[in-house]
């Protein structure tokens, strides 16, 4: 019987390191979580004071991944898996997940360019080619824009590097450019003057720098000016909803007239003017007995 006491000592024993195992991860697991996160916020509240915000976030998501992959090491090694195979296998499977991921990795680099060059940061409302919103996030793959719709779009950190990028709210002032179109008969220098006063009094409109007001051009059916209005980038909106109606107003109170564009038709002097032919048709016929029917039963009468 000793055969058999041999085997009850021998499965009582890799009970017991199975059972130390599984306490080593889950207190692994317990302690190592919980710590992660309170590393991650403690880092990003450290860099967020001396760098910009998407800075932060990415060093929290840097710091994650990278304690994950530690945790995940730790709990392979408490169960018994080699390491070294396991390395090997996944560089084979990088190199191959490497071919197959190149765009990954692309943007990954193109993040890493971003982050260095600081363009933009969270909260900027910036411009994409055709695409106008806001800086939700930064991230290593793509950044994240809420448009001003409220609509979420994910751009690749790819397509940043290689699109013009333009920072609306970079500074903290920015110029607002209106093109005016004023008909030829009207006086230059009045219009001048009304734009002048109206930059003046409008509450959103900087004094400094001053506002430009440029003579542009000869239009074709209108007097060009250019209206160049400096505010802080907070006012866009109340600056733009102010101004417009402010100048329709005024122009319309000291008789300054708006064109739209007007087309002659000029047939040459050696030319007969066209021949204009009024024809009453069946429809102008019945259009004048439905507005004064008792004319119509007049003139059928006599």
């Amino acid at each position: 019987m000793e055969w058999f006491d041999k085997i009850i000592q021998g499965l009582s024993a890799e009970n017991g390191q199975m059972v130390n195992s599984i306490l080593r991860i889950v207190a692994i697991l317990v302690l190592g979580i919980p710590l992660l996160h309170l590393l991650s916020l403690l880092a990003a509240k450290l860099t967020k004071k001396r760098f910009s915000e998407h800075s932060g976030i990415l060093v929290r998501k840097l710091l994650g991944y990278t304690g994950y992959i530690i945790l995940l090491i730790m709990v392979l090694n408490q169960l018994g898996v080699k390491l070294a195979a396991l390395l090997g296998a996944a560089g084979i499977a990088g190199i191959a997940i490497g071919f197959a991921a190149q765009t990954s990795v692309s943007n990954v680099i193109s993040g890493i360019f971003l982050l260095s060059e600081k363009p933009f940061q969270v909260g900027d409302l910036i411009k994409v080619g055709e695409t106008l919103g806001v800086v939700h996030s930064i991230d290593l793959l793509s950044i994240k824009l809420r448009k001003l719709d409220n609509l979420f779009i994910r751009i690749p950190n790819e397509t940043i590097i290689k699109t013009e990028v333009t920072n609306i709210t970079r500074f903290p002032i920015r110029r607002m450019d209106i093109d005016i179109g004023v008909a030829y008969k009207e006086d230059v220098g009045k219009v001048k003057e009304v734009l002048a006063d109206l930059a003046s009094k409008n509450p959103y409109c900087l004094d400094e720098p001053v506002p430009l007001i440029l003579f542009k051009n000869f239009g074709n059916s209108a007097l060009e000016f250019l209206y160049g209005l400096w505010f802080f980038k907070t006012d866009y909106l109340a600056l733009r909803n102010s101004i417009m109606q402010e100048i329709k107003e005024r122009f319309d109170a000291e008789g300054i007239e708006i064109p739209f564009p007007h087309r002659t038709l000029y047939t040459g002097s050696a030319t007969d003017p066209f021949p204009i032919r009024l024809v009453d048709t069946d429809a102008d016929k019945a259009l004048r007995k439905q507005a004064d029917p008792d004319s119509s039963s007049s003139n059928a009468s006599q």
